[in-house]
């Protein structure tokens, strides 16, 4: 042992003895995060401050898998499998009502999509301008799709009469509308959208309705984490959604640099396209104007109750949906912290 290795091993066991061990010494904490879809844009939200060592900095081991859907989340979530993870609130809130005897619901700690980023999608040539106009008309989506699931409230909101539905795979939804198989589709603006241009559409020949425009505030995308960790270690919730605040402010700030983190785990996605996907997410879901006005990370409780009781009635659930235990403020970072995630 040379004089360095000597006086570090000396240091070491000093600061033992007197306590003073640094925090690095201690073991971090494991967290399985599963994302609510594959690697694509909005996934650099996790990635890029896993991938600045943010997470690891606080002294937590997060290792974040793609998803299949918010609904695969929360079951995974629930069962064990995963700690924390990403997914739609409606899809949680679904969960809570038709399982209300289940020992470990998800909780959801921290808004990330302020504005449900659900639309309905059509061409041009099908005639379809504006919500009425869908009476009548084949829509397709998946059975899971978030914004075929939560149709009701948007029909309701703009006085849609009976429409038609077609469910198909995911991968084969934008290619039956471009094919004229249904009229219009439900998805994700920022998904939706860029897989239709992708498959030949021009933006200009695409109509968008999302709803948020029209009528339907429903909240989107939430961190959610099992009541398990949070009894068993707040404070990992805590320090995980510090460093995903810190994280996001520079994805928001810099969606192409913060994609280099996604690309890092699927090498074979399009950085341009992907760049586009986000920053799309950003304008239209987490940096909104609604999501400025009731601060990142948080909620308004009137709307969440609001939408609970949307839900509830959509979904026509088991039990209605208590706001309160899908819900909590309490593990959020401070105000400072949150206020300078959005840029104005």
């Amino acid at each position: 042992m040379n004089k360095r290795q000597l006086l570090q091993s000396f240091l070491a066991a000093s600061a033992l003895s007197f306590g003073l061990a640094p925090a690095l010494a201690q073991s971090p904490t494991p967290i399985k995060f599963q994302l609510d879809w594959r690697f694509e844009g909005p996934a650099a939200l996790f990635l890029h401050p896993a991938a600045k060592g943010y997470f690891k900095a606080a002294g937590l081991d997060v290792a974040i898998d793609a998803g299949n859907g918010s609904g695969g989340t929360v079951t995974r979530v629930a069962s064990g499998a995963y700690d924390m993870g990403f997914a739609d609130l409606a899809a949680l809130m679904e969960f809570h009502a038709n399982n209300p005897d289940s020992p470990n619901k998800p909780v959801a700690v921290m808004m990330v999509y302020n504005n449900t980023p659900a639309s309905v999608m059509a061409l041009k040539k099908s005639g379809i301008a504006k919500p009425a106009d869908l009476a009548g008309k084949k829509l397709g989506a998946p059975v899971f799709d978030a914004g075929r699931r939560a149709f009701p409230i948007f029909a309701k909101a703009n006085n849609i009469g009976a429409v038609n539905w077609t469910a198909m795979d995911p991968t084969l939804r934008e290619t039956m509308l471009i094919r004229g198989d249904v009229d219009a589709i439900t998805g994700f603006t920022f998904t939706s959208l860029l897989n239709l241009e992708a498959r030949g559409a021009k933006a200009a020949d695409i109509v968008v309705l999302p709803y948020p425009d029209h009528g339907v505030k429903l909240y989107g995308n939430v961190i959610i984490a099992s009541p398990k960790l949070i009894k068993e270690n707040p404070e990992a919730v805590k320090k995980f959604l510090s460093a995903f605040a810190k994280g996001a402010k520079e994805v928001i700030a810099n969606p192409a640099v913060a994609i280099e983190s996604v690309k890092a785990r699927d090498g074979i996605i399009d950085s341009k396209l992907e760049t586009r996907r986000l920053q799309l997410a950003i304008d239209t879901v987490i940096n909104s104007a609604d999501a400025r006005s009731e601060g990142f990370g948080t909620v308004n409780a009137g709307r969440m109750s609001l939408m609970a009781s949307q839900v509830s009635d959509a979904f026509n659930t088991k039990t209605r949906v208590s706001p309160d235990a899908v819900w909590t403020a309490a593990l959020l970072p401070p105000a400072a912290e949150l206020n300078g995630v959005l840029r104005k």
